[in-house]
């Protein structure tokens, strides 16, 4: 087999730059990484927009180190920001691809429409030699079946013979994505071959410092990415079913949950009003999609999605109940729901339980919907569902009849039922469905409720 040309030489050395196509929450904390190594970076985007907000360091997802790096690249003209994909390919070695594989969350139909734009971008830029490194979370079986025929038709070139090809998945939590790619987990890769996996692991030593973890293949390392997320989304479901389970028993789910991890091989996770985000809810769907016309039917799986899709359901009927007890009037009552993104102190709204309450609320007759939101600036599922998105907890509060506290901000640790009285210059119906709010003062027993806390049956 030829010798190649060394991609990974090629960007260490200052010679060439690393092209990321996807410029979203993931994307651009990459860029950020391979800035803060040395690295002359090419962000790609079809976003204009997004890409003049970044211009403008208006990043309103970024950790600060992301925020600092992407400065500094520009001021050293070691960052450019572009939307032509074909031009990224064509002068860059590294190619990295962080476009999302899109679901119908209706039909749960998958699209690949981005990743092989993405990669048809890429193809008729690729020269002999480069690197192009999948990051996407994708059904297992993408990068060899859908990502690799178009970038060898395209080019003309064959993936292991003319050019590397590998997946590595990204293993990151929004708000703290530089520091889990740096310093807390290895970094895993599986290689169309075995000249792939070399050079993608040569890429990554420098920047994770836990190292590299190589797979076999890059099925493997697809299917581990999923793992993570439905090991996840199982047990949040577990956490949902044994905090309904303490309700209907009249126990303290917190309480019971406290002592129950104190035992070492008990991890019980925290229950809410449902899994959000553009991950753990699609994973599962992702491996079913797969694995079903197999013969394999993944029973656990599929009812840790239907307990965590109920969740949202759960809450509107409490919030029902609650209403009902106290002659709230739907088409007049404001109702006020605190967090729209699907989790705390970031700005992501995408698949949170938030909309879904909201829509649930409106098909039970509710009018007056008001989301309050430290960080969410915009959001069109709300405006789709005519429910007011404000930044303001005092316009949020006012008058409101019932309140749902639904997101883990930082701003609503503690928050005092004495606050939410004042401002809302009631009594209104406080509906927690994430035990976050302080009971610093008496309340009627038929105003509040808290998940995993309020017995089912007074």
């Amino acid at each position: 087999m030829a010798t190649l040309p060394d991609p990974v030489e090629r960007v260490y050395r200052g010679e060439d730059w690393v092209a990321v196509y996807g410029a979203g929450y993931v994307g651009l904390g990459l860029v950020a990484v391979y800035l803060r190594k040395g690295l002359r970076v090419i962000a790609v985007d079809i976003d204009e927009e997004k890409l003049r907000l970044i211009r403008e360091l208006r990043i309103s997802y970024g950790e600060p180190e992301l925020v600092e790096a992407v400065r500094k690249g520009l001021e050293e003209e070691r960052l450019v920001l572009t939307s032509d994909g074909v031009y990224a390919s064509r002068n860059s070695a590294v190619k990295i691809v962080t476009v999302p594989v899109y679901i119908d969350w209706v039909t749960k139909k998958v699209s690949y429409d981005a990743l092989v734009s993405a990669s048809r971008s890429i193809a008729r830029g690729l020269r002999r030699g480069d690197l192009v490194i999948i990051e996407s979370s994708v059904p297992p079986g993408t990068t060899e079946e859908v990502v690799r025929p178009v970038l060898e038709e395209e080019s003309g070139l064959r993936a292991e013979e003319d050019f590397y090809l590998a997946y590595s998945p990204e293993r990151v939590y929004i708000g703290r994505l530089i520091k889990d790619v740096e310093e807390r987990y290895p970094k895993v890769i599986g290689g169309i071959g075995p000249r792939s996996l070399e050079a993608a692991s040569r890429f990554y030593e420098p920047i994770a410092r836990k190292g590299v973890f190589r797979v076999s293949s890059t099925r493997t390392a697809e299917f581990e990415k999923l793992a993570e997320g439905i090991y996840r989304d199982v047990n949040i479901a577990l956490a949902n079913e044994l905090a309904l389970a303490a309700e209907a028993l009249g126990v303290d789910f917190y309480e019971a949950r406290e002592a129950a991890n104190t035992q070492p091989y008990s991890h019980i996770h925290l229950p809410g009003p449902g899994v959000g985000g553009y991950c753990i809810p699609i994973y599962p769907y992702y491996m079913m999609m797969r694995v079903h016309p197999r013969g394999y039917i993944m029973e656990l799986t599929k009812l840790g999605r239907m307990i965590n899709e109920a969740m949202p359901l759960h809450v509107v009927r409490r919030i029902d109940e609650h209403a009902r007890l106290n002659g709230v009037d739907k088409r007049r009552a404001k109702i006020t729901i605190l967090g729209a993104a699907f989790r705390g102190d970031i700005d992501d709204t995408r698949l949170s339980p938030t909309h879904d309450i909201v829509g649930l609320l409106r098909a039970h007759g509710y009018k007056n919907i008001v989301v309050h939101d430290p960080y969410v600036k915009k959001d069109p599922v709300l405006e789709d569902l005519e429910a007011r998105l404000t930044n303001s907890l005092e316009e949020a509060l006012a008058q409101a009849s019932v309140v749902v506290i639904a997101t883990r901000h930082s701003d609503y640790r503690d928050l005092p039922l004495s606050r939410i009285k004042e401002l809302s210059r009631g009594e209104p119906v406080v509906i927690d469905t994430i035990n976050y709010i302080k009971v610093d003062v008496e309340y009627p027993a038929n105003k509040l409720y808290i998940l995993g806390k309020t017995p089912l049956n007074p």
